[in-house]
């Protein structure tokens, strides 16, 4: 696939500071469908855990250079960046070293833009992705603030229980905050629903709820409770290499496919 070099990649930041709700699931698997279908992907593993990093195989002796490097300013992104098993996927992988950074950068006034400054450095040189998403850590830290400041959207995965508007409504107001201090170009890209069980009620009444409250926002497209999706991150694996089949592959392709639509809708109206 050939670049423009003119066109800049979208960068999305998947977050959500309540952990469990499949946000490294997504993060892994939607950008390996974005791959499968012919983009050139990025995935930033920003969170300590690194699971991002370990569900697409990098094992944790390869991580020689890590996003650590790249927040401390001792790497640069094309030195972190490794090739995964999957095409046109790329990872710049985490270690737990991201546990100290924020100490190590605390008195640095540019530390909410150490991820920006180094994505915008590589881009100048390298304009060869067209999506980077960034695995944000479950939390509202100095990491996701990175995320979010280098950032053009942010998709929030939401799995479908009785807490999810709760904990979703202190995630928006965080992005109007950031949107009013370090990136007023920071926009909703969408809500993706996860862990939906089709046979729970329950999950189809959280379901309309999260829909007719946000409206627009809530992605069509659903993610399921699914076994295969489980299993996938014990092969290091994303579920598209998986089990291609199964229905968490296929709804995966699904919403890369929707993201791409909104993604256009989103550049035809700027240029309106």
């Amino acid at each position: 696939m050939s670049i423009n070099p003119d066109i800049r990649p979208r960068t999305i930041a998947l977050a959500n500071q309540k952990g469990g709700v499949g946000k490294t699931t997504t993060a892994i698997n939607l950008a390996t469908a974005l791959a499968a279908i012919g983009e050139e992907v990025l995935l930033i593993d920003l969170d300590p855990q690194g699971n991002a990093s370990t569900g697409l195989g990098i094992e944790r002796d390869e991580r020689e250079a890590s996003t650590y490097d790249l927040l401390t300013g001792t790497m640069s992104l094309v030195d972190v960046v490794q090739k995964t098993a999957v095409p046109r996927l790329s990872i710049a992988p985490a270690t737990l070293d991201l546990l100290g950074v924020e100490m190590e950068i605390a008195d640095q006034p540019d530390r909410p833009f150490k991820l920006k400054k180094a994505i915008a450095g590589h881009l100048g040189r390298n304009p060869d992705f067209t999506y980077i998403l960034i695995d944000c850590p479950p939390s509202l830290n100095l990491l996701t603030l990175n995320s979010l400041a280098a950032a053009d959207s942010i998709l929030v995965p939401l799995q479908a229980e009785f807490f999810a508007l709760e904990g979703l409504s202190q995630l928006l107001q965080t992005v109007e905050q950031v949107r009013g201090t370090i990136n007023k170009r920071l926009s909703i890209q969408g809500i993706v629903l996860t862990m939906v069980d089709k046979r729970n009620n329950l999950a189809g009444q959280v379901q309309d709820d999260v829909r007719e409250t946000l409206g627009d926002l809530v992605y069509e497209t659903t993610i399921p409770r699914n076994v295969r999706i489980s299993e996938a991150p014990s092969f290091g694996k994303p579920v598209l290499l998986y089990d291609i089949k199964c229905a968490g592959s296929q709804a995966y392709l699904k919403l890369a496919s929707e993201l791409i639509q909104r993604e256009k809708s989103l550049q035809a109206d700027s240029e309106d």
